[in-house]
């Protein structure tokens, strides 16, 4: 392939701790210059004369509509008298909140974001009711970035208030009186994609009034790269605020509404924890403190003596809301999720509901009387179970109607060694007449990392790949959640290459069991799990057909330096540092490419509103690999246009980055 021309700037050199490093590309990362706007525009074109040379690209987009036109629903929760809900009918390019008076109402559309923009990007990231069910407010997002706005509605008679709250980043409104608590960042000063965000402080916002009179409630000058998570307790009299200095280790400080006092209860940040309610002046958290699988403990605010409620079990605790008398607590045993209503006052407990192969996410509100949750897998899209006080046996509340015979497929979990003789669990998805012969076409995905565990997730996209008789596996490898802490610590920081060497043992498993072989293998990941793969590919290219790093992390030793990165030092460690540097430049999937290899056909992907992993990752990364590749295998860089890091993303733009995805993928494991 002819590739476009990238300057190299070869007098950009680091020096870290005497080791002399270029980054001849980092021009790159300056998204305002005009140079880098016609690198961008340029690469596209040759991107999309790439895709425009496949085939059956719209067969494969013509197929993955109908296999996305189905009604699918998202979180539920009741406010008094209503349940509300969202729900996409398969054709619109956002979903769309609705409610209904009571579990057997008539639903009607409530906010519809598909009316506020022609294009489908906004959409609504989040609601929170006021303690009366009177106001509730909505979080809209653009683009995909991770900036929300905050907009406030009267739920009496639909009437959008003149409030309106900007540069809120992972924050959900707490409310109380006449108003709300909420986290946020200063205007940028720089670029808002891609500046660095500090200094988040707590404010108070009172209907009614603009964004600038609100009150800070909670700043800390000394301490400018810490995120702070309010919550507010039932009764109003305390603000519970998670602090943490990135993706793991928390601190807790409560301030006493009443008396305005403020107190750092935990200051360790040795420990996750994480809010679950706090009434009766007993603040309630799990966390993994002690306990590497999870457990539940109450703060006594008044006497600061702890109470454990919830012991540790052998299986890893990773939710829990307050239900009736008791807690619904969801666990992950295996890579597969259960649900246990535990009565706080007897201790007894009982197992409610177990889905085979199965993930169940728990819909959050207000109301602990009802309690939604919802079930799905490789082979199923979620269907949505309630629980009520008068009935704690779940049942099926909505369902969806698909385009395609899940009876046709078959999931089953294995499980594997790694090099040092952990044994990994994967999932294996396929159609249930393939032969194990070697001659399947497979995609393995990962991430492996932020304590995220990779339960059975559901993709009209995958099950089109299983339709054209590919393989799709999940391996869960180190670095994620599935075995509680320890499982994470075993892929974190200097730990990390167990994380590559365990992906790498997935691919050789599917390769020695005769799923596949190494001219029909694919791999990809997303962000994380972008590091995974093209850290993977840099290390073994003769293992892989193609690969696919989606909004990676490539650049391990400025990601730091940008937007939110600094939250990730936790689990990375960083550059600054030269134990931590030593392992990271190791590794790092930019720094370790060598000129005149032949590489495997590899499409990055990434968006011009990613403000998580900025897009200058997959910029530098594409740059230097295009320069470095040998032979005719392509690279190429797919940018997608008024998109972010994923989330939001409208049905349509998904579909049409899953048909070059997927085109991309067939037409190299099929030649």
């Amino acid at each position: 392939m002819k590739y476009p021309f990238t300057r190299k700037d070869n007098d950009c050199v680091d020096d870290y701790f005497g080791v002399k490093i270029a980054d001849p590309y980092r021009w790159l990362e300056n998204v305002t210059l005009e140079e880098t706007s016609i690198w961008i525009e340029t690469q596209r074109k040759v991107t999309e004369e790439y895709f425009s040379r496949i085939p059956y690209r719209e067969e494969i987009r013509k197929r993955l509509s109908e296999l996305y036109n189905y009604e699918s629903y998202g979180q539920f929760q009741k406010s008094g008298d209503y349940i509300y809900f969202f729900k996409n009918n398969g054709c619109v390019k956002q979903d769309i909140l609705y409610r209904q008076f009571g579990f057997d109402g008539q639903s009607e559309i409530f906010i519809d974001p598909n009316k506020l923009s022609e294009e489908g990007t906004v959409y609504i990231s989040g609601i929170k009711f006021s303690s009366d069910g009177k106001y509730m407010a909505y979080l809209l997002a653009d683009a995909g970035s991770d900036w929300n706005t905050v907009k406030i509605i009267n739920t009496t008679d639909g009437r959008v208030l003149s409030d309106e709250i900007k540069w809120t980043k992972f924050c959900q409104p707490q409310w109380r009186g006449n108003g709300f608590y909420y986290s946020g960042f200063d205007k940028p000063k720089s670029h808002e994609f891609s500046g660095i965000n500090s200094s988040q402080k707590i404010y108070y916002h009172k209907l009614g009034y603009p964004q600038e009179n609100d009150k800070i409630i909670f700043e800390d000058t000394a301490h400018p790269l810490r995120y702070f998570h309010p919550h507010i307790s039932e009764d109003g009299k305390y603000l519970v605020i998670i602090a943490s200095e990135g993706t793991s280790g928390d601190g807790i400080i409560i301030i006493n509404l009443t008396d305005g006092s403020t107190e750092r209860l935990i200051e360790e940040f040795s420990s996750d924890y994480r809010y679950i309610s706090c009434r009766n002046d007993i603040l309630m958290l799990i966390t993994n403190e002690s306990a590497s699988n999870g457990r539940i403990i109450g703060v006594n605010l008044l006497t600061k003596k702890i109470t454990e409620i919830v012991p540790e079990k052998d299986i890893v605790l990773e939710d829990a809301v307050i239900f009736d008398k008791g807690f619904i607590l969801k666990y992950v045993k295996d890579v597969n999720n259960c649900l246990i209503y535990q009565d706080i006052e007897t201790g007894i407990e009982k197992e409610i509901f177990t889905p085979h192969n199965g993930s169940i996410f728990l819909h959050k509100g207000t109301d602990s009387s009802a309690v939604f949750f919802s079930v799905k897998n490789y082979l199923n899209p979620a269907t949505v179970y309630l629980a009520t006080d008068k009935n704690i046996a779940p049942y099926k509340f909505k369902t969806s109607e698909l385009p395609f015979n899940p009876e046709d497929f078959i999931t089953k979990q294995i499980f594997y060694d790694s090099p040092d003789g952990t044994k990994i669990p994967m999932f294996i998805s396929h159609k249930k007449d393939i032969k194990t012969d070697g001659s399947n076409p497979l995609h393995l995905y990962g991430y492996g990392g932020f304590n995220i565990s990779l339960t059975p997730e559901f993709s009209p996209a995958n099950l089109f790949f299983m339709e054209q008789g590919g393989v799709y596996a999940v391996a869960n490898i180190r670095g994620g959640g599935e075995y509680g802490e320890q499982w994470h610590r075993q892929g974190m920081l200097e730990n990390k290459q167990n994380v590559f060497n365990d992906f790498i043992a997935a691919a050789e498993y599917l390769i020695d069991q005769g799923y596949t072989n190494s001219s029909k293998l694919a791999i990809s990941g997303g962000s994380n799990g972008g590091l995974l793969v093209a850290a993977c590919m840099i290390q073994r290219p003769e293992l892989f057909a193609v690969v696919i790093p989606r909004v990676g992390v490539l650049d391990m030793l400025r990601y730091h330096k940008f937007t939110v990165g600094w939250g990730w030092i936790v689990e990375y460690g960083c550059s600054d540092n030269k134990n931590d540097f030593e392992y990271l430049y190791k590794y790092s999937p930019l720094h370790n490419i060598k000129n005149g290899t032949p590489y495997p056909p590899t499409l990055v992907m990434t968006a011009d509103h990613d403000d998580r992993v900025v897009p200058a990752h997959s910029f530098k990364f594409t740059a230097a690999l295009q320069n470095a590749q040998s032979g005719e295998n392509p690279v190429i860089i797919r940018i997608d246009r008024d998109a972010g890091h994923g989330a939001g993303k409208s049905r349509d733009k998904i579909i049409v980055e899953m048909t070059d995805m997927y085109s991309f993928i067939l037409y190299h494991l099929n030649k």
